[in-house]
């Protein structure tokens, strides 16, 4: 089926689940929606964010005519996975939770930091999975304000610098604060990536924590249960899409150029296939 696949987030951070699903499902055609607008859901009220999700999802659906949607990030699966599931049954729906299960298998040590952003990490969703998995771990979980805001405005050519310090000194403290990071007893040797957005600072990551703590995200993980749900549901692609069918749609309720920059930076996709959302996403 040729139809699209759809995937959105609260901004840019959700072009690392992107890249991941273009890897797996490379006959497939997607949209997807970066809602910069409101950029960071994280530091919503869950209110807001599942008003926004459900909004994007009926834009998605109607404009587009999606056959699947991937929520891309964590604070809006949080807040609005079970909602989407209720309002649309037939629609193939793949959400985000931070990789807490795949860090208890890579954990030596059995220490496991996480960091999230607070509308993650405060969430009933959270709480619930963290519960269920105390017993064989410790975890060290830290809220990171301020940081999916950074990557966003990172990216924008008048702000990159400014943001760039502010992502240093973000990730410096909340680290630090975390406690101490390495492979001997009591080390911290894991770190969830709990926003979708932290991937596209693994490289500072690394730097700061040293090559032999394992960091973990969800992307490749993602696209594997897009794939299963597509292949149960009859959807797959087989074929690579018709030459007159645009392959790759991305839009933006915030800034084009963000999109643009970031698009380009981590992804290697050309501006064009970046385009402003509609007036009616805006608000």
């Amino acid at each position: 089926m040729n139809a699209p696949i759809g995937v959105f987030d609260s901004g840019i951070g959700g072009l690392s689940v992107l890249r991941a699903l273009q890897k797996a499902l490379p006959h497939e055609r997607f949209v997807y929606l970066a809602d910069s607008a409101h950029a960071p859901y994280g530091e919503k009220t869950e209110a807001f964010v599942t008003q926004r999700t459900l909004t994007i999802a009926l834009h998605l659906r109607a404009q587009h005519h999606i056959k699947a949607l991937v929520v891309a990030c964590n604070t809006a699966t949080a807040a609005a996975i079970h909602a989407l599931r209720a309002l649309h049954p037939q629609l193939p729906l793949v959400g985000v939770e931070p990789a807490l299960k795949p860090a208890l298998a890579l954990s030596r040590t059995g220490h496991i930091g996480v960091i999230a952003t607070r509308g993650t990490v405060g969430s009933d969703k959270f709480a619930r999975l963290l519960a269920s998995l105390q017993a064989e771990a410790h975890f060290v979980v830290q809220a990171c304000n301020g940081l999916a805001l950074a990557i966003e405005q990172s990216t924008l050519p008048d702000q990159a610098r400014a943001a760039q310090d502010q992502i240093s000194h973000l990730l410096q403290t909340y680290t630090q604060a975390m406690g101490r990071f390495g492979t001997g007893p009591g080390d911290i040797d894991t770190l969830v990536l709990g926003c979708t957005h932290y991937v596209f600072v693994e490289d500072e990551l690394r730097q700061l924590l040293g090559p032999d703590v394992q960091l973990l995200s969800t992307g490749e993980a993602v696209a594997r249960q897009t794939q299963r749900l597509l292949a149960a549901a009859d959807l797959l692609n087989t074929q690579a899409p018709h030459e007159t069918a645009q392959p790759m749609r991305l839009l933006t309720t915030g800034d084009l150029q963000g999109l643009q920059a970031a698009a380009q930076r981590w992804l290697g996709l050309p501006p064009e296939l970046c385009e402003a959302a509609p007036a009616t996403l805006q608000a």
